[in-house]
């Protein structure tokens, strides 16, 4: 059963390397086709008076800025569509947050000051920097919520 299991297994990737070699040589097919047009087109272009070739050269120049525009718009659509999900993410996130606090306040208060008073003892040890704000860690889901609304 093991051997069967193994050879099964072996099948299975020499199926899958050929189909990726075959992939390949598609994509290699492809490309030499798209040089042998460039080529000619570049020879022809040679040929051509030197107005002509300016001329020619501005339409490919246009054509491609085109086709990278096109692209950009495409990487930014995709862009704002994960910025849509982010934020979505951010409302259940802030909602937790809220909701966690709003726990916290039914802590018995004899517990609460103890707390505070281990936590700042510890941030003034700790003084851990990453940006251009000082603020203790306690603070930073007020400051959180307040730079998004």
């Amino acid at each position: 059963p093991i051997l069967r299991l193994l050879e099964a297994q072996l099948q299975d990737q020499r199926r899958e390397h050929e189909e990726e070699m075959e992939a390949l040589k598609n994509q290699v097919d492809l490309m030499q086709e798209e040089l042998e047009k460039q080529q000619q087109a570049f020879l022809q272009t040679l040929q051509l008076s030197p107005e002509v070739q300016v001329e020619f050269g501005l339409q490919q120049e246009i054509t491609r800025l085109t086709n990278e525009n096109l692209d950009l718009k495409e990487l930014l659509e995709k862009l704002e569509k994960n910025e849509k999900k982010l934020k979505k993410q951010l409302k259940i996130y802030m909602k937790k947050v809220q909701d966690f606090e709003a726990s916290q306040t039914t802590v018995p208060a004899e517990r609460r000051p103890q707390e505070r008073n281990m936590q700042v003892a510890v941030q003034r040890k700790e003084k851990d920097f990453q940006g251009m704000l000082e603020y203790y860690k306690e603070d930073e889901p007020l400051l959180i919520r307040n730079l998004i609304t």
